[in-house]
């Protein structure tokens, strides 16, 4: 149930446990979508280092540094994560947003969304396949406004057309994570 997810700023204690939730997503959401290679038996590794990498890092400023949201149960399992990253032209991106396979469509990735959407008074965008229709479908309905097109590179050189979807800074508040 929606109610028995509680949202909270993740950190570098997390990078293992979102690296393993972003393989199974990534393997669970993109097959079919994405070349087999890219979801092969290297990248939940690779996935583990990035996570490292970027959990760890020191970005200096508060302001220039991304902000890992984590949603979990009552008993603090990992249900799903969003990562939320400063941008040059003032404003913010959700470079990731995923919920555990299984846990789907029960208000995980919209309380995600909405408590990425409250922790920054910039303009919100987002990147997404065009193929994954479930996620472009989601995105609309909670009010994101296809900006753009483009092109996404995946590891291993692949690349795929994707959508871009952005929230106005001006948005409702008021909404709880």
């Amino acid at each position: 149930m929606e109610s028995e997810i509680v949202i909270r700023v993740g950190g570098e204690a997390d990078a293992d446990a979102v690296a393993a939730l972003h393989a199974e997503s990534w393997r669970t959401a993109y097959a079919g979508l994405v070349p087999d290679e890219v979801l092969g038996e290297g990248m939940p590794a690779e996935r583990r280092e990035l996570w490292r990498i970027r959990l760890g890092a020191d970005y200096g400023e508060p302001a220039n540094t991304p902000t890992l949201l984590i949603a979990e149960d009552g008993g603090g399992d990992l249900l799903g994560f969003a990562y939320l990253v400063p941008e040059e032209d003032g404003r913010a991106l959700i470079d990731n947003l995923h919920v555990r396979p299984g846990r789907t469509g029960g208000g995980i990735g919209r309380r995600l969304l909405r408590a990425a959407l409250d922790s920054t008074p910039a303009p919100v965008r987002l990147e997404v396949l065009r193929a994954n229709v479930r996620a472009l479908a989601f995105y609309e309905r909670e009010g994101g406004v296809r900006t753009a097109e483009g092109t996404a590179v995946l590891p291993g050189g692949h690349t795929l057309p994707e959508y871009e979807y952005g929230w106005p800074a001006a948005r409702v508040s008021g909404r709880t994570p």
